[in-house]
């Protein structure tokens, strides 16, 4: 791994072609952190997250039944729509937008599985929760496009935030019983966005969606400066702040739109 260092900010780049990846040919996914069969003991988490992974799925295909504990699991959808089906009775079609959230807590069944004629891509990603043992939960929210463009809005939040409702639908951002907080955004060309970190110490993590195809030997498409590092489609960085009201920059220096995730962790 490389840094660099933007006033007290330190990013760490995490190149999308070092990602764990496979292709299974009904899925094509890439492992940020250690899942399946990759390993490697410099990204076993960071704070409490667990997973991020960026799956695409062809149609009627997914992932079958299975179980989980104590892991807060949210799906963010990119494009097409899936189908989630779980032991709590739920059953629902996500398309973009979507961010849906289950707390596994004491234990949960679940399958997600393409709906429709077109491939799936989404987001998986797992924090580990503050309390253990506590009943399973679900809930689900949508974010437009227009609501994200050219701004950073909280679309995961810890219960217990402002604006966090417990509802099982609702406004807001989705609630998680993690210290994990996710914001998203659309920039366009020539946008800048600043970050205010919330304390002295604070870690985040910066990832490029992938947006303009399944490329796993190289980033390509979108281009964001973040604190002085270049990031394409499918790049990350984990971001170090020193002192509280920091600011993270990230600027698309590309010529077309870039969905980006920035998560403030513990």
């Amino acid at each position: 791994m490389s840094d660099s260092a933007t006033s007290s900010i330190k990013v760490v780049p995490r190149p999308s072609h070092e990602r764990g990846n496979a292709d299974y040919g009904w899925l094509k996914t890439f492992h940020t952190w250690n899942f399946a069969g990759y390993r490697d003991p410099r990204f076993e988490n960071f704070g409490s997250l667990r997973v991020l992974n960026e799956d695409r799925v062809t149609p009627e295909e997914g992932f079958g039944t299975h179980s989980h504990r104590e892991f807060e699991i949210f799906s963010y959808i990119v494009s097409g729509e899936l189908e989630h089906r779980d032991s709590m009775g739920n059953v629902e079609v996500m398309k973009r937008g979507d961010v849906q959230l289950t707390s596994a807590g004491t234990g949960i069944s679940h399958s997600e599985k393409t709906h429709g004629d077109r491939e799936v891509h989404f987001l998986q990603i797992w924090a580990t929760p503050s309390t253990k043992r506590l009943p399973p939960k679900y809930y689900t929210r949508h974010f437009t496009d227009a609501e994200k463009r050219d701004k950073l809005i909280r679309v995961v939040a810890p219960v217990g935030s402002d604006d966090v409702n417990n509802e099982r639908e609702g406004t807001g951002p989705t609630p998680v019983t993690s210290p994990v907080t996710l914001w998203a955004t659309i920039l366009s060309p020539g946008t800048d966005l600043k970050h205010r970190v919330p304390r002295a110490g604070a870690k985040a993590y910066v990832h490029v969606v992938q947006t303009s195809g399944h490329n796993p030997k190289a980033s390509t498409g979108a281009t964001v400066h973040v604190a002085g590092s270049q990031l394409r489609e499918g790049d990350g960085a984990f971001i170090y702040a020193e002192n509280e009201g920091d600011e993270i920059t990230l600027s698309n220096v590309g010529d077309g739109d870039a969905e980006v995730l920035l998560f403030d962790v513990e």
